[in-house]
């Protein structure tokens, strides 16, 4: 079965362990590996992974069209590779930083609304939201325990002022709020990445899940270099799910997003 990470993350070699590193502190946890396209690409065969969806973190304002030139060369040199773009709701140029990610061929938009201090209903982004809506997808960083920038409720709000707009939820929309998640949005029409579920979640409950939202709404995601892309395949592979879902999850909802 072909399988597509839909969530993954790798920085240049020259603050890719220190990168990683950080992400782990941030979020309490540990890793062997570190965030390069190399490593991304061995893990990802030993998983049997044929394609990876690589996406950008923008911390600052003024990083932003730097990483995604790297996104956009990471993506040609590697056929394997589909990358988003990253901005900041700080940037003065916002619109013409979506307008290069929209025109260079880089495949949406990565918000961490955590990290970048940035609200998902920021009204800064409804701009964003309306330029994009109907042509890009946009992935965000659901769920914080210590946080509220990306809590569901906001990203309910969104998803009904920008009906037209395609959301990805990463982390069952709601990394540790997991049930908040699904009162929220459950019934609405955004995505949902697995990526860093299965070290949190029993087996059980993740079904319990997808069987809410709908195999149609869910990708599969390992969120490296935090996990194991072997792990992740392995957890994923032992749901108990029909084969047509598992197939959903695994590329075919993938496709959909990726080649419209």
């Amino acid at each position: 079965m072909e399988i597509i990470d839909f969530h993954t993350h790798v920085y240049p070699e020259k603050i890719a362990e220190k990168a990683t590193q950080t992400t782990c502190q941030s979020y309490h946890l540990q890793t062997n590996l570190v965030g390069t396209t190399k490593i991304l690409l061995q893990e990802g065969r030993k998983a049997n992974i044929s394609s990876f969806v690589l996406l950008p973190v923008v911390v600052k304002p003024e990083q932003a069209r730097h990483i995604n030139l790297f996104m956009l060369e990471e993506m040609h040199t590697h056929e394997e590779f589909y990358s988003f773009g990253g901005i900041h709701a700080g940037m003065e140029n916002l619109s013409e930083e979506v307008e290069f990610i929209q025109k260079s061929g880089l495949k949406g938009i990565k918000l961490h609304p955590d990290i970048q201090e940035t609200a998902i209903d920021d009204p800064r982004l409804f701009p964003v939201y309306d330029q994009i809506q109907g042509k890009l997808p946009v992935l965000i960083h659901c769920g914080d325990p210590k946080k509220n920038y990306s809590h569901p409720e906001r990203l309910k709000r969104i998803l009904a002022l920008f009906p037209h707009l395609q959301v990805i939820a990463a982390h069952l929309g709601g990394w540790s709020i997991f049930d908040t998640a699904l009162t929220y949005l459950r019934n609405t029409s955004c995505f949902l990445d697995l990526s860093s579920c299965f070290p949190f979640l029993p087996m059980e409950k993740i079904e319990t899940y997808i069987s809410c939202y709908g195999a149609e709404r869910i990708l599969f995601g390992t969120d490296f270099p935090l996990w194991s892309p072997e792990q992740e395949v392995n957890h994923f592979l032992q749901l108990h799910l029909p084969e047509k879902d598992k197939e959903k999850i695994a590329f075919r909802n993938a496709r959909e997003i990726l080649n419209p």
